[in-house]
């Protein structure tokens, strides 16, 4: 058996050979231009579709190419040479994202994640993926500039789902997109409706025939001559089959000069066999011959991986050969580099056998395996040695991946690609396949999925030695935990993570810093936050001593969730600057689950800045780099995204945030319990700004249950502290209800339990809160001494807990902070206040925007019972708005406020 031990590892950044996949051929040498159909073809541009059917052979591909150069100079053109490997409908859609890609970079960021994820043993909705892709299109391309697709030998790829595919894109296409597809077969549409409205342009084989005169222009290029009676004779044999006057002519080319020869051949099929491989390989030294052999059953090939495959040096030589002869090379890229035979050609020399001398063609799969290998082209690597019926070296291949790279990158999208490649009774084959593939799934939290693969671990055990025992046993342990939490299960987590510690053999540097992680976050679950720091510190000295800039950056996350929740926001932010840095070395191209939680968090933090803009812009960036990678740290954008549009009032939007991350848990197939407590805490949020209490005292008592009840739930990895922000938030429900005795004491028990912990993030968060509702209470005393206990927090960066007060009382807050001393928190403070209006007269001093609503039912005629239960506050704080409104205005009575108030411009 072949020892694959040697073949060498995955290489950081593999050759991008992207690029190829879009390239249009040139026209051959000789070509004879047939301006007349390219004409024709312009008519079809009105349309949607320009459908060009004919057997093998009549041109189809380099009429297209010609009316591509063709086009006019408002024209862009996409060209997609199709294969055998584009039936599978999910490759092709990708693909066709690709190159839509190249003309509209941001289009389909969310779809391109989406379909990598797919797993081809599980259904995918391809109709509704496109409906998606084709309303963001729609805002991309234009009918100034219009988009010609090229979809060249569709019957390739061609079968019952793609069918159904391309029917779907035609029946909802995009004006300023056109389709010009070529194909040997008729596609299985229904065109009925495209003819009858004129969106159809149809050539078949009697269109793209040769006339006399282009039949004589293509002799008369290819350097021969003919009289009239022979170019006749021609014309009647050929029936206009380009492919066989061109094979007729390569043949006898050195006779034509001379003699007309005789033309004893009928019909296509006796053409190919007679002329292109008895007179064109045939023809051919040996060396070519073998060469034209082994290589036709690659799909793509260079002169490099060529000499791999026949263990010589004169590929390239051989292969300029080809293309000065013309034997049906077709070049792939704009450098030469990548070739395929043209798909007629290749079918030819498939159907023979290979020369019995040489090596068979599952050797020919395994030589090209350890050359992509090589290079670095994993997957190409992957897919030869199943081509080579080996999936034991697909699976070798695999295994070479290490766990801490995959643990470090944690993008899961390409290990759970090559799953679907392999057996599955390999992928329980050996333990280092069980573990990779358990960590894989779950970090893509397929929980149940990764507890079965894992238990596999058990068929190996007892082990040959006890170093191997123990490092199996730790290995599932660290997996066990990391399940364990994602399942809530906090005790059994915190047990399985410290006894894998005890067991990981400093190799194993990965899942120790997982295991490190885990039980940081565990730890803050339980308010433990100085020991979650020490775990912080130990795991960064582990990083930093295998110089890891990945696991770094990790900890760097981990270490500014700790800072955050201590109410640290600026050491926070350096936290996560140094994150990035560690970073800024590795490939922009690439995506890293690690950067993509790092411009979350810094969008987290900016908000807790109160720097909106600057949040919105790091979380939109974060959430793209966190889908490419499904990586479900994405839930805390998404909400924090919908937070902040709920505080500006954008309601429709911020609940669109919500709904787009749920149905993306749902394509991703995420338990609930991962993302389901943070999205809907976020609702209820959104429900209260809008008043609709009902709604949100329903839900917030479910949460209350799980979270705060006698057997409290453990908080999800993405919000482990969210009990008390469940109590705040009832708070919150509470004032709305007019309970506001209820909702001081509440604020009052969670600032105080926070403070004593050292969680100073959500104590601030409490006494904003409460200082608001003081201050709708009107009592201004008790409120300036919460504003005291709240200051020391603007110094850390954090200004979120008076946005309230910035929003509804500042000229409260500008008087306080009047007599203090000057800082920089202060200051920045002082620059977040609104600007002061300018007054008609000395005592139109601006309302708060509480004010100025109970102001404004005031006038409607509201008695104050009325306001109480619009606004949901106390009757005694609309009185205490009403007598403060007076005060300001410099009024006595209701009607004198409502007068004076629109004398100012305050009320229409």
């Amino acid at each position: 058996m072949t020892d694959f031990s040697t073949l060498p590892k995955l290489i950081e950044n593999p050759p991008n050979t992207a690029g190829s996949r879009f390239f249009r051929p040139p026209l051959p040498h000789g070509h004879v231009a047939r301006s007349r159909l390219c004409e024709r073809l312009a008519t079809g541009l009105n349309g949607r579709l320009i459908l060009v059917s004919a057997p093998a052979g009549f041109g189809k591909s380099s009429l297209a190419i010609e009316f591509c150069q063709t086009l006019g100079s408002q024209w862009r053109s996409l060209w997609l040479g199709l294969s055998a490997r584009d039936s599978d409908p999910g490759r092709f859609l990708e693909r066709l994202l690709d190159g839509l890609r190249l003309h509209f970079p941001t289009l389909g960021e969310e779809a391109l994640g989406l379909l990598k994820m797919r797993q081809r043993h599980q259904p995918f909705a391809f109709e509704a993926w496109l409906d998606d892709l084709l309303d963001e299109l729609v805002e991309c391309i234009s009918t100034e500039s219009p988009l010609l697709l090229v979809l060249d030998d569709y019957h390739l790829a061609q079968g019952a789902v793609l069918d159904r595919c391309l029917q779907f894109l035609l029946n909802h296409q995009p004006a300023g997109l056109v389709l010009l597809v070529t194909s040997r077969q008729r596609p299985d549409w229904h065109l009925a409706r495209l003819r009858l409205s004129r969106h159809l342009l149809e050539f078949t084989e009697h269109d793209l025939r040769l006339t006399a005169e282009e039949t004589a222009q293509l002799v008369s290029a290819n350097g021969a001559q003919l009289d009239e009676s022979a170019l006749d004779n021609l014309v009647e044999r050929s029936e206009g089959w380009i492919a066989g006057l061109r094979l007729w002519l390569l043949a006898h080319g050195d006779e034509l000069a001379a003699n007309t020869p005789d033309l004893s051949v009928h019909g296509a099929e006796e053409l190919i066999r007679d002329y292109l491989l008895e007179e064109v390989i045939d023809k051919q030294p040996p060396d070519v011959q073998v060469f034209l052999y082994q290589t036709a059953r690659f799909e793509r090939f260079s002169a490099e991986l060529c000499d791999a495959l026949r263990d010589s040096h004169d590929s390239a030589a051989i292969l300029r050969h080809l293309q000065q002869h013309q034997v049906f090379l077709v070049p792939l890229d704009e450098q030469g580099q990548w070739f395929r035979y043209h798909h007629l050609f290749s079918d030819l020399l498939l159907a023979r056998p290979l020369p019995g001398s040489g090596p068979s063609a599952a050797a020919l799969h395994l030589r090209a395996c350890r050359w992509f290998s090589a290079q670095g082209l994993f997957d190409d690597a992957v897919e030869q040695a199943l081509r080579a019926g080996h999936p034991e070296v697909a699976a070798s291949l695999v295994q070479s991946l290490s766990e801490e790279q995959l643990l470090a990158e944690q993008n899961v999208a390409t290990l759970l690609r090559w799953k679907m490649d392999l057996p599955d009774s390999l992928l329980a084959s050996t333990p280092r396949l069980i573990v990779l593939y358990s960590w894989a799934l779950a970090l893509a939290c397929q929980l149940d999925a990764a507890d079965e693969l894992g238990m596999q671990l058990s068929r190996f055990l007892p082990a040959a030695d006890e170093a191997t025992q123990r490092d199996l046993l730790a290995q599932w342990q660290a997996l066990a935990g990391a399940i364990a939490r994602g399942r809530g299960e906090i005790d059994v987590a915190t047990r399985h993570c410290e006894e894998a510690m005890q067991g990981l053999g400093p190799e194993r540097f990965g899942p120790r810093l997982l295991c490190l992680s885990t039980l940081s976050n565990l730890a803050i679950v339980r308010d433990d936050l100085w020991r979650a720091r020490g775990l912080n510190r130990e795991a960064l000295e582990l990083a930093q001593r295998f110089g890891n800039p990945l696991f770094e950056a990790m900890v760097h996350y981990d270490r500014a969730r700790v800072l955050q929740a201590r109410g640290e926001v600026l050491r926070a932010e350096e936290e996560v600057r140094q994150g990035l840095a560690r970073l800024s070395g590795l490939s922009a191209q690439r995506r890293y689950a690690v950067r993509g939680r790092l411009m979350l968090y810094q969008g987290y933090l900016r908000s807790l800045a109160l720097q909106p803009d600057e949040a919105r812009k790091w979380l939109k960036a974060g959430i793209e780099e966190s889908r490419a990678c499904r990586d479900i740290s994405l839930v805390i954008g998404f909400c924090i995204l919908a937070s902040l549009e709920g505080r500006l009032g954008n309601y429709t939007r911020a609940f669109a945030h919500l709904a787009e991350v749920e149905r993306m848990m749902h394509v991703w197939d995420v338990p609930p319990v991962y993302y389901l407590s943070a999205i809907t805490l976020i609702k209820c949020e959104l429900w209260l700004g809008q008043g609709q209490v009902e709604l949100a005292a329903a839900w917030l008592e479910r949460l209350r249950d799980t979270y705060t009840g006698a057997e409290p739930a453990t908080p999800p990895e993405c919000a482990p502290q969210l009990p008390r922000s469940v109590e705040m938030l009832q708070a919150l429900l509470e004032c709305r209800e007019g309970l506001s005795a209820e909702a001081e004491s509440r604020l009052r028990r969670v600032a105080d339990g926070a403070m004593q912990v050292g969680a100073h993030l959500q104590a601030r968060l409490a006494q904003g809160q409460l200082l608001e509702l003081l201050l709708q209470e009107g009592r201004e005393t008790d409120a300036e001494r919460v504003l005291d206990e709240c200051l020391p927090g603007l110094e850390t960066g954090l200004v979120m807990p008076l946005h309230g007060a910035l929003q509804n009382y500042p000229e409260w807050l500008r008087e306080r902070l009047a007599g203090r001393a000057p800082s920089m928190a202060l200051d920045a403070l002082r620059e977040r206040l609104p600007a002061q209006p300018e007054r008609s007269a000395p005592l139109a001093d601006c309302l708060s925007g509480r004010e100025l609503a109970v102001l404004e039912l005031i006038a409607q005629g509201c008695s104050n019972q009325e306001i109480s239960e619009r606004l949901f506050i106390s009757l005694h704080t609309v009185k205490s708005h009403a007598r403060h409104i007076n005060d300001k205005l410099g009024v006595e009575r209701r009607t004198q406020a409502v007068a004076r108030a629109k004398e100012l411009g305050l009320l229409r």
